[in-house]
C-alpha cells in the first residue's frame, strides 16, 4: 500500500545531494501538474465549442496522447523520493535495523535494473521517431492534426533517468545505514507508523488553526 512516508535531512553530502535532485523532482512534478490542468482547460474549451457553435478544438485527442506522458512519469521520481509508491508492506514493517535496510536495498536494485532497461528501451524507442533529416525532425505524427510525437517519446527516458538518478541516492542511503547500523538514516523514505501518522496530522490542523487565528 501506499503509506505517508518522512524523508529526513542534515548537512552530509548525501543528503545535499538528496535535496538538490528534490527539487528538479518538485519542478517536473509541477510540469505534470500543469499538463492535468491544461487538459482539464482544454476539456472545457473542446466541450463548450462543441455545444455552443459545434466546433470542438481540432485535434482535441492529439492533444490529451501528447500530454498523457508528462502525467504518466514527471512525478514518478518526486513520489519515490516521498515514499508514495503503491507497495506491499506487510513484511517490510516486521523488520527493524539491519534487516531492513539490506531488504530495501534488495528491493530498490531490482528497481534500478528495470528503470535501467526502461530508460534504455525507450529511448530506442524515441530514436525510431526522430530524424534531423525530416520536416520537423520526425518519422512520425498523431494521427488527426500531425503533431511530431518524438517530444513526448523523449520524457519517458528523461523521466525515466531522473527516477535512476534518485534510486542510485537511496541505495547509497541505504548501504550507509547498513555499514553503520543507523536507526534513522537521511535521503530515504522512512515509513511511519500509524501513531506517527496520527500526530503528523495533529499538528499539521493544529498549524492551520494557529494561522486562522486573528
Amino acid at each position: 500500500m501506499a503509506g505517508n512516508a518522512s524523508v529526513l535531512t542534515d548537512d552530509t553530502r548525501l543528503s545535499k545531494i538528496d535535496q538538490t535532485l528534490y527539487i528538479i523532482e518538485n519542478k517536473l512534478a509541477l510540469i505534470s501538474g500543469m499538463a492535468v490542468f491544461f487538459l482539464m482547460m482544454l476539456a472545457v474549451v473542446s466541450v463548450s465549442g462543441r455545444n455552443l457553435i459545434n466546433q470542438p478544438i481540432p485535434g482535441y485527442v492529439d492533444w490529451i496522447e501528447q500530454a498523457m506522458p508528462l502525467i504518466a512519469f514527471m512525478g514518478i521520481a518526486f513520489t519515490q523520493r516521498d515514499g508514495g509508491h503503491i507497495r506491499m508492506d506487510i513484511l517490510i514493517r516486521m523488520l527493524h535495523g539491519r534487516s531492513l535496510w539490506i531488504a530495501e536495498f534488495i528491493s530498490t536494485t531490482a528497481i534500478l535494473v528495470l528503470m535501467i532497461l526502461l530508460v534504455w528501451g525507450s529511448f530506442a524507442h524515441f530514436q525510431r521517431s526522430f530524424d534531423f533529416g525530416l520536416p520537423l525532425w520526425s518519422r512520425d505524427s498523431s494521427m488527426d492534426i500531425a503533431i511530431p510525437l518524438w517530444p513526448t517519446k523523449l520524457l519517458a527516458p528523461i523521466a525515466f533517468s531522473v527516477l535512476c538518478l534518485r534510486l542510485v541516492i537511496q541505495l547509497f542511503a541505504y548501504a550507509r545505514a547498513i555499514k553503520n547500523n543507523e536507526t534513522e538514516p537521511v535521503a530515504i523514505p522512512l515509513i511511519l507508523s500509524a501513531a506517527q501518522q496520527a500526530a503528523q496530522e495533529a499538528d499539521t490542523v493544529a498549524d492551520l488553526n494557529i494561522e486562522e487565528r486573528p
